[in-house]
């Protein structure tokens, strides 16, 4: 039986729930696919899903569990909530970046954020941003918030230029 978290996001898809948990599961290392759910007879008058329609996909990104729902077209994404990759090199974040941009939405790019092709909003960022970020000059914080707000993909190289002046 899979572990589940004691707080699993649930992610809500028209009808895309198990193409996309595999997708995110062929981009990050130690993921998989732990389980699937379908809808059966019970309640279909409410949720309108033909009984074998896949109805949850269990997965798990990088240790974090997650709960893809085909809950029908009523409820979108938006940029109120992302999902933060933090990166340890440049390389790390441009594989991200690639991959989780494949389909996406090109003008939904800026200061690291990106939207994928089924709308789920990711921001991929350095590790060494919470450091750069949050420095007790706050001249060298401001030139690296200045540096990121011209970004779409974060350059580590620029934002440490930045920090130093």
């Amino acid at each position: 039986m899979p572990v589940i978290s004691k707080i699993t996001p649930c992610l809500w898809f028209a009808h895309q729930a198990e193409e996309a948990a595999r997708f995110y599961v062929s981009i990050f290392e130690n993921a998989k696919i732990t389980r699937v759910t379908h809808y059966g007879h019970a309640g279909q008058e409410t949720h309108g899903m033909k009984p074998g329609t896949v109805m949850t996909v269990d997965f798990e990104l990088a240790g974090q569990s997650f709960t893809a729902l085909n809950g029908g077209p009523h409820f979108k994404f938006n940029e109120a909530i992302s999902l933060q990759v933090m990166c340890d090199t440049q390389e790390e974040l441009d594989r991200y970046w690639a991959r989780l941009n494949e389909g996406g939405d090109p003008s939904a790019q800026q200061c690291g954020w990106l939207k994928d092709k089924f709308g789920l909003s990711w921001q991929i960022v350095p590790e060494i941003m919470q450091h750069l970020m949050s420095d007790e000059d706050p001249t060298r914080a401001d030139r690296v918030m200045t540096a990121m707000l011209k970004m779409k993909k974060l350059d580590v190289a620029t934002l440490q230029q930045a920090y130093a002046g």
